[in-house]
């Protein structure tokens, strides 16, 4: 489904990336885990079209994507949850999820609405409230409902864990899990190493801008080197 091949991505002469390759198949959720500055999020913004890459190519459903713009990789069925939730302040939950489904202009709008309601009951409760008065975890719970609102393929999600409290975690990984269930595929980037392999089909270890061990999540999450390196084991 999705396809990254001897990526390379440069800032200024910087290498952020270096080589990098992966594959993300249909129906799966696939890991992304690494240290912080590791390379993680750049490889999604080049995904999804805010980066270009120096070298490499990326493939979506046998597409070439890596010189398209951001909004043609959405209208392909492509969509990011960025780092540090980013909801739009000053517009209402509901107003937020429109954002979402901006490029759509089909009859099923409103029953699309109505299962990220159900699916985040919180939400419908503060509809009509300014997104910006959310706490962390409902405001994540926003972003990915707006990202689901056009309808993705595949679901690129940057450390949705990040600054959460345990019970919002908790939260967020098994609703990833209902999102994969409904047959979305998700790419998951998270410095959470644990929960992260805990619900992934597979993963990939990134250092420094290389993948250095890929593998099952369950592999990984038994891995003595992955468990030294970023299970605090």
């Amino acid at each position: 489904m999705l396809k990254v091949e001897n990526l390379f991505v440069k800032y200024g002469l910087i290498e952020a990336i270096h080589d990098v390759s992966f594959h993300v198949e249909q129906g799966e959720i696939v890991s992304l885990i690494g240290a912080n500055g590791a390379g993680k999020t750049s490889i999604l913004r080049t995904i999804s079209g805010l980066v270009r890459p120096s070298g490499g190519s990326i493939t979506f459903e046998g597409k070439a994507i890596e010189k398209e713009a951001p909004q043609k990789i959405v209208m392909q069925g492509l969509s990011q949850v960025p780092e540090g939730r980013h909801v739009f302040a000053g517009l209402t939950v509901q107003e937020n999820l429109e954002m979402g489904a901006f490029l759509r202009n089909d009859s099923e709008l409103k029953q699309d609405y109505e299962a990220v309601y159900r699916r985040f009951p919180v939400l419908k409760e503060r509809k009509k409230q300014d997104s910006a008065t959310l706490s962390g975890g409902e405001q994540q719970m926003l972003a990915m409902g707006r990202a689901l609102m056009s309808r993705p393929k595949l679901l690129l999600l940057d450390e949705p864990s990040m600054g959460l409290a345990p019970i919002f975690i908790r939260e967020i990984f098994s609703i990833i899990e209902e999102i994969k269930a409904q047959g979305t595929t998700v790419l998951l980037i998270e410095q959470n190493a644990n929960m992260a392999l805990s619900i992934a089909d597979r993963g990939y270890v990134l250092e420094t801008g290389k993948i250095v061990l890929e593998g099952t999540g369950q592999e990984l999450l038994t891995s003595e080197s992955v468990k030294k390196a970023h299970l605090g084991g």
